[in-house]
């Protein structure tokens, strides 16, 4: 049925509408018919040739049509015959005489093949373009024609494949406006050759029982003889393949054989065709191998990555594949052979010729794909030897380089990165991959200034991470450190952008920075191990490390260092509070400061007393007091004038010590201000924080304190004498002054005392504190005790939460996984079910309650359940016939529309003899049974409806062998062919057949099974015969209401009824059962 909509387009058309789209139909025809020429032509030369719009002006010089004489007909077209072969001389000049030529030799190398004449269009036709449909005509009867002799491939008809412009077929329509011409008929070629030909039938059939003999005897030599001969009218053969086309036409011929013993009647009805192979069917056989072994071949062409043996293969006629390309040959070979791999994952056979047809397809894409990329790569490095930004971005925004997003507002960071990049080349030029991962690192960049600028931290962070921008070393707790640093950097440089480098010296500049940090971190925490140990050598080890930045450090002062960071520490801890407080890298650092400063002025100390005893024992007064004098040695109370006492008394002191005995040692001990000691050796002169080995001190020396002993003595008699010379006030001024002396010394004294005694204090404070702790947790706990219900209503509450929170999640659980649940308790029923009657069955004392539960099967006797299993059988029985009997009438209903068509001479006796060989094939198994059963019934069988209708069918079998044929009809009839249903297993599926009007554009299928599959294809009858099926449409149709279930029930005991069905044989999409 036409579509209301198409009909009522058509019914408001004028007439003058009407005529203009027809003549555009006719210009839209012969475009297609100059693209299908074309492409055969090209097949056959192997060279690329002008678009169908100016193919006719190419054809006028006849270059064109003397090479393809020359392919077929090399004797009759020598090449050396063609003028002008590289159309050099029509490029320049344009057309000439001698251009005529090659038109003549063109029509000889036709009139040499065989073609009839009738085809043949003019010289003038095609050399001043009075007639070119004309000469197209002639070039599709001629592809027709060798391809029924096997010597080219078959031109494929394009019409509505492939699409032009309005404007070029408006063009076209002028040019056949002017030839004022009648388009040539070219689906009748076939016709006018077979007619013009005048094939004699008589010659096919002896050549064609000659191939059959051939094959009965095995003799590879005489078969290739028979399938050689011109008679037969076989085309595609290869002399390599003799051998195996005999092989496979014996297979052929034997199981032919076969099926017609099988199926063979009456010995007088006995058909030559029934065991021999016809023309057809031999020429099928070898278009069979041809194709297999061309498959062999572009197998072992992708086995050893031969790119010229592909391409080869693929060019092959028999394959007949569409839009071979030689310059795409890398691309047919990667395609296949991951074609090939993805096939070899579910079988191991080769590819397909239609997988080798989309594969072609989708290489040609492709490398026109990456042509077009290649062309937009070749504008980027151009432009980057240019000095224009904005035109870099341009090009780099081209959608055919399928690069990440380009941001314009970086062009110039993507233009100087970019160039650097190219410079950097060996061929100067930037790759594909190349400028992919740099334009997406650039654009990772230009995201991370655009956060910068815009100082959104969390946009930052998230491209600075991103792995396309390339930048390593990136620690996600320093994400703020990174945005500082670099915002200053971008300010300090005055930058709009900053570059990779930048960025990646920025994160690395953190990243030392807080290395060096963690470094002085870990040497800290070594130093304050080392002193909480007591560990010199760890100490040691800890200060000299580069992390601490301390300079000077001397092993010789090693006791000092402990000391003071000892004293250090414990004063931070009494300070913060804190028995665990640490030192810092400062405190540290100022400790080493102090230290090495004690160290220097300890040892200018012991050097000043050593050379005060020097003086002494020289007994130079003015020496001595110079010596006194020094700074270092910080003597109170010297007084010039005392000079002279000063010796006296240090001599009388030196000398007692020299009388009670001098050991002679060279080591002297100093007690320094704030009570340390310090070693000192006589003749090197140095010293040390640590007492030597066998420590002995000289007996003789005068230290620091003896010095100020006596010098304060003497000073303090000159200076009595002197006060006592003075006023009286001086002297309460003095008394005044020794008192706070004695007062501030006492102070002095007392601090000692608490810093010596500080651990003590912790330990009271600790004490105190754990005291304050344990009242107030006495409290909280008192309190709870008084509150308890509160907080157990409170647990109680949370608890039921959590349980009420698990339950729901487990329902939830339960509700998605229903249908498994039902099943598991199905297969545990079941399970348990068999476990108990095994125990009934086998066990010699069951337990009661599985005796209780097979009870109900005591009632039933064993007859009861061969009836039960008998209606079964009988159910299933009824449900077959009722199926068998609609396949029947499905089948008789296409009988009856067949015999129609024969009423109609729109189809042949041939035909309708067929379907019902092929109808009796498939139903003959079938049938078997109910004819064992109706054998004996014979005609009686039959209703009076089926038995008047058989009459009918024999009466109208015998008026068709008595009436003559009539002449051939000249009207088009289309079929609609629809397989149903395509899932069926058998070879023979049913099929449907619904004859159309060639007028008819639409046609509605009905009464068609539910939710069932259907393979539907066309194909056009003429007279001359049926045309090749059409593309395969797989269509579905939906599901209505099913069919009654087969309800069954079954008792199981006093209390419980088994119940249980079958499923309609079309059920669709169920949604449940109730």
């Amino acid at each position: 049925m036409a579509d209301p909509a198409v009909m009522n387009r058509y019914e408001r058309l004028t007439a003058e509408q009407m005529d203009e789209q027809r003549i555009q139909n006719v210009a839209y025809q012969y475009l297609c018919r100059l693209e299908e020429a074309k492409r055969w032509m090209e097949a056959c030369l192997g060279e690329e040739l002008p678009a169908p719009t100016d193919l006719e002006e190419a054809l006028r010089n006849g270059v064109i049509l003397a090479k393809l004489g020359h392919r077929f007909a090399p004797t009759a077209v020598p090449l050396k015959k063609i003028y002008d072969p590289e159309q050099l001389r029509f490029q320049a000049g344009g057309l000439q005489f001698r251009h005529t030529d090659n038109i003549n030799h063109w029509r000889n190398a036709m009139t040499a093949l065989g073609l009839p004449a009738i085809f043949y269009p003019e010289t003038t036709d095609v050399y001043d373009k009075k007639n070119m449909p004309k000469t197209v005509y002639c070039i599709h009867a001629l592809s027709l024609y060798l391809h029924r002799l096997g010597l080219a491939p078959p031109i494929h008809d394009l019409y509505g494949q492939v699409m032009f412009t309005d404007e070029e077929i408006n063009n076209m329509k002028l040019e056949l406006d002017k030839y004022g011409i009648q388009m040539p008929a070219f689906n009748k070629i076939g016709g006018i050759l077979t007619n013009e030909l005048s094939v004699d039938d008589a010659a096919v059939h002896a050549a064609v029982v000659a191939i059959n003999k051939a094959l009965d005897r095995g003799d590879v030599a005489v078969t290739a003889d028979a399938l050689k001969n011109p008679a037969a009218l076989l085309t595609h053969l290869e002399e390599a393949l003799m051998s195996i086309y005999q092989q496979v036409l014996q297979q052929a011929k034997k199981r032919k054989a076969e099926t017609a013993v099988c199926q063979r009647g009456a010995p007088e009805d006995k058909d030559l065709y029934e065991e021999y192979l016809s023309q057809v069917e031999i020429q099928n056989q070898i278009h069979t191998v041809n194709v297999r072994l061309v498959l062999e071949q572009v197998d072992e062409a992708l086995d050893g990555a031969d790119e010229l043996a592909l391409l080869a293969a693929l060019q092959m006629p028999c394959l007949g594949l569409g839009g071979i390309l030689t310059e795409n040959g890398p691309w047919y070979l990667d395609q296949l052979l991951e074609e090939r791999q993805q096939k070899a994952l579910d079988s191991e056979d080769p590819l397909e010729v239609v997988e080798l047809q989309e594969s072609v397809f989708v290489s040609n894409l492709r490398a026109q794909k990456d042509r077009d990329a290649y062309a937009a790569l070749h504008c980027v490095n151009v432009a980057l030897h240019g000095s224009d930004p904005r035109h870099t971005v341009s090009c780099l925004m081209n959608s055919e380089l399928q690069l990440p997003q380009v941001f314009p507002s970086a062009a110039d960071l993507y233009h100087r990165e970019l160039q650097q990049l190219q410079s950097r080349t060996a061929q100067g030029a930037l790759k594909q991959e190349e400028l992919f991962v740099a334009v997406e690192m650039l654009s990772a960049v230009a995201l991370i200034n655009n956060a910068l600028r815009m100082r959104q931290q969390q946009q930052f962070s998230a491209a600075l991470v991103c792995p396309s921008a390339g930048i390593s070393d990136v620690d996600a707790d320093l994400l703020l450190r990174y945005f500082d640093h670099l915002t200053e950097v971008k300010q300090r440089a005055g930058l709009d952008l900053l570059s990779w480098n930048q960025l990646q010296e920025g994160i690395d500049h953190v990243n030392n920075a807080v290395k060096e940090e963690h470094q002085q971190l870990l040497a800290v925490s070594s130093i304050n191990r080392a002193v909480m140990t007591a560990d010199k050598q760890q100490l040691l080890s800890a200060l000299l490390l580069p992390s601490c930045g301390l300079e000077d450090i001397s092993p010789s002062n090693l006791s000092r260092y402990l000391t003071l960071l000892s004293r250090a520490r414990l004063h931070k801890a009494q300070v913060s509070g804190d028995p665990e407080a640490k030192l810092w890298l400062g405190d540290v650092k100022a400790a080493v400061k102090q230290a090495n400063q004690q160290s220097q002025k300890a040892l200018k100390l012991c050097l000043a007393v050593a050379a005060v005893n020097q003086a002494v024992k020289e007994n130079q007064i003015k020496q001595t007091l110079r010596v006194l004098a020094l700074p270092e040695l910080q003597l109170q109370e010297l007084l010039s004038d005392c000079a002279k006492e000063y010796q006296r008394q240090l001599n009388v002191l030196m000398t007692q010590r020299t009388c009670s005995g001098d050991n002679k040692s060279p080591w002297v001990q100093m007690e320094l201000q704030d009570g340390s000691t310090y070693f000192f050796h006589l003749k090197n002169l140095k010293g040390s924080w640590e007492a030597p080995d066998r420590f002995i001190p000289n007996s003789v020396f005068i230290n620091q304190q003896e010095i100020q002993e006596v010098v304060s003595r003497v000073s303090t008699a000159h200076t009595r004498n002197v006060l006592w010379q003075s006023r009286e006030a001086v002297i309460v001024g003095l008394q005044a002054r020794f008192r706070g002396f004695l007062v501030r010394q006492q102070l002095q004294t007392r601090c000692h005392y608490l810093q010596r005694h500080s651990p003590a204090a912790v330990v009271i404070q600790a004490n105190w504190r754990r005291f304050v702790q344990q009242r107030a947790y006495r409290r909280r706990l008192r309190f709870l005790s008084m509150n308890w219900r509160a907080a157990v209503k409170i647990q109680s509450v949370v608890r039921m939460w959590l349980v009420r929170r698990l339950y729901r999640d487990r329902l939830r659980f339960f509700r998605c996984n229903v249908a498994a649940v039902v099943k598991i308790q199905a297969f545990f029923r079941a399970s348990r079910a068999r476990h108990e009657y095994r125990m009934l069955v086998h066990s010699t004392a069951p337990p009661l309650s599985v005796v209780r539960k097979f009870l109900h099967l005591l009632d039933m006797s064993d007859g009861d359940i061969r009836e039960e299993a008998e209606l079964l059988h009988l159910r299933e029985e009824v449900v077959r016939s009722i199926r068998f009997n609609r396949q029947l009438e499905a089948d008789l209903d296409l009988m009856d529309l067949k015999i129609g068509l024969l009423v109609r001479n729109r189809a042949t006796l041939q035909e309708v003899v067929c379907h019902c060989k092929k109808l009796t094939r498939k139903t003959k198994e079938q049938l078997s049974d109910m004819m064992d059963v109706e054998r004996s019934k014979g005609m009686k069988a039959l209703s009076r409806k089926r038995r008047e209708r058989l009459e009918a069918y024999q009466h109208l079998f015998y008026l068709l062998q008595l009436l003559p044929v009539g002449s051939p009809p000249t009207v088009d009839l289309l079929l609609i062919h629809v397989l149903l249903p395509v899932t069926q297993p058998e070879p023979d599926s049913v099929e449907l057949q619904e004859a159309v009007s060639k007028t008819t554009f639409t046609h509605d299928l009905n009464n068609l099974d539910t939710a069932t599959t259907y393979s539907i294809y066309l194909k056009a009858y003429t007279a001359l015969g049926s045309s090749q099926q059409s593309r395969t449409v797989m269509a579905t149709t939906l599901g209505g209401v099913p069919d009654p279930l087969s309800f069954f029930t079954k008792v199981l005991n006093q209390t419980a009824i088994q119940v249980y069905w079958e499923l309609p044989s079309k059920p669709g999409k169920l949604e449940g059962l109730k």
